[in-house]
């Protein structure tokens, strides 16, 4: 069962200046749960990384409250706070000399001591986190060999074998490929899901937010931070309002973000499947709103081939989509 790790109070952050107090975000109430992996999302200079920094304690928040397991953040020791919080930063961890488990093992030294040194138990933390991760064949490789996301996998190793309640991470997708992104979120996912931990990462891949998150935070300078599911959030119309800009819309039949074209001209669009969608992608890209609800005079009927009917002329067959294009690019 899904339990309540952290709950924030009317918390306040931002930073404390000369003469004055620069308050970025205020009034934000939240629970986030074991189990879930929630997406921070907002735009640049919003205030994600001041959010990020507060909540793992290594900035002072303004006012509220941080319970982290009903025990208020500011009442941790450093020592006990790193059994508790562990956290993934953007920076590229470029070390020499060092291999994967190595470097995954120093996330036992708030149990190890002075010395360092590994017990059984120890070992056994970072074996299982390698295991969670499946990068046993990356271990034994040293860390400037790795690529960008295997390094990034070590990290996420590094974070299990701290042992903690909460993993956090700034932008962990920052430097990765789309694929290497997407099983990146995917790995986090399924880690919250296995580990029963508490997932929580600022990220700039919104549309693999939609899909892949448990909760999202959405930060604003003028709405403060809005929570909840992307569906709720999508029923409700917040992410529209959220990511308002000139080319980009909010595509309530998919409930993800898409390039807004200028449509000119409407054409009636008939038949299904991927042709159909992709005839319409197409011609919504040269400035045509296609599909089955238009109501015109000239329509075009997709199945094996597509086929344009117009009042006054024979009917066009062409086999793809370039022809197609075509008949109306070249009117």
């Amino acid at each position: 069962m899904k339990k309540e790790t952290i709950r924030i109070q009317n918390l306040s952050i931002g930073y404390h200046q000369k003469n004055s107090v620069r308050t970025v975000a205020s009034h934000i109430n939240a629970t986030i749960r074991s189990g879930e992996l929630t997406c921070l999302l907002g735009a640049n200079g919003v205030g994600k990384s001041t959010l990020l920094r507060t909540l793992s304690g290594f900035q002072p928040k303004l006012d509220g409250n941080i319970f982290i397991q009903d025990k208020e953040i500011k009442e941790y020791k450093d020592k006990e706070l790193s059994t508790v919080i562990s956290v993934v930063l953007t920076d590229k961890c470029d070390v020499y000399n060092m291999s994967a488990t190595e470097l995954i093992a120093l996330g036992r030294s708030p149990y190890t001591g002075f010395w360092g040194t590994l017990s059984k138990e120890d070992e056994a933390a970072v074996q299982r986190a390698i295991s969670l991760v499946n990068i046993e064949n990356l271990a034994q490789r040293m860390i400037n060999t790795l690529s960008d996301g295997e390094r990034q996998k070590v990290m996420i190793a590094k974070a299990l074998a701290q042992d903690t309640a909460v993993i956090y991470l700034d932008e962990p997708t920052a430097f990765l490929d789309f694929p290497s992104k997407v099983e990146m979120m995917q790995l986090l996912h399924r880690l919250s899901r296995e580990t029963q931990k508490t997932i929580f990462l600022s990220t700039h891949d919104l549309e693999l937010a939609l899909q892949i998150a448990d909760q999202l935070w959405i930060m604003d300078k003028i709405q403060g931070v809005t929570i909840g599911t992307p569906e709720d959030l999508a029923i409700s119309g917040q992410l529209g309002h959220f990511f308002v800009s000139e080319g980009v819309v909010f595509d309530n039949a998919t409930g993800l973000f898409r390039v807004n074209n200028n449509c000119h001209t409407r054409v009636k669009l008939l038949g299904e499947g991927m042709k159909y969608e992709m005839a319409r992608k197409a011609l919504a890209r040269i400035g045509i709103t296609a599909n089955c609800d238009v109501d015109s005079e000239i329509y075009i009927q997709v199945d094996d081939c597509f086929t344009i009917y117009k009042p006054t002329t024979p009917p066009i067959t062409v086999e793809n989509i370039e022809g197609l294009l075509n008949c109306f690019l070249l009117e």
